[in-house]
């Protein structure tokens, strides 16, 4: 898995490490998500039923940016521990926002010492692409840590192409 950075704006916390990985599959792909640390302080969100929900990321989530290499349009997916999920295209940078087809599968499971989201994605996803993976984690005080692969100057923002430094080029 490869490790996130806190951005550095975010005060460190007991959230020691957080850590992703994806690849591609013949549906869509899969990709696994990890905290480690004081699991108990992270606000993690209730089991529900599956489906596709908005503004999962005001809380804890795990992210993932895809965008066809030489492309500006993008996709934009939130998983939460819940199970919820979302999915949505862009024209470009925030731009032209909606809703995006996927079917997304979420299973999570934590101890004391780490929390662990994986989740089967199937929709059209083209490669090359340029892949960015990243994670929210809300803690007791209701502060929220922001991790990714790398982050642009200023406040987290995880739309940036900046984040989005996996290169994939062949579907498996």
């Amino acid at each position: 898995m490869r490790d996130l950075i806190l951005h550095p704006h975010c005060r460190p916390g007991r959230i020691t490490r957080a850590a992703a990985d994806i690849r591609p599959t013949a549906e869509g792909c899969t990709a696994r998500f990890r905290f480690e640390g004081d699991i108990a302080v992270i606000k993690i969100p209730e089991t529900q039923e599956p489906t596709r929900t908005d503004e999962l990321w005001k809380s804890t989530c795990f992210e993932i940016f895809w965008q066809p290499e030489n492309g500006s349009s993008y996709r934009e997916f939130n998983l939460s521990p819940s199970k919820r999920w979302a999915c949505y295209e862009f024209d470009d940078y925030r731009s032209n926002m909606r809703d995006a087809p996927a079917e997304v599968a979420i299973e999570c499971s934590r101890d004391a010492a780490s929390l662990d989201l994986t989740c089967n994605i199937s929709s059209e996803l083209p490669v090359p692409a340029a892949i960015g993976l990243s994670a929210i984690g809300e803690v007791e005080d209701g502060a929220l840590q922001y991790w990714a692969l790398d982050f642009a100057p200023g406040k987290p923002d995880f739309h940036s192409g900046v984040c989005r430094n996996i290169h994939l080029g062949d579907r498996l």
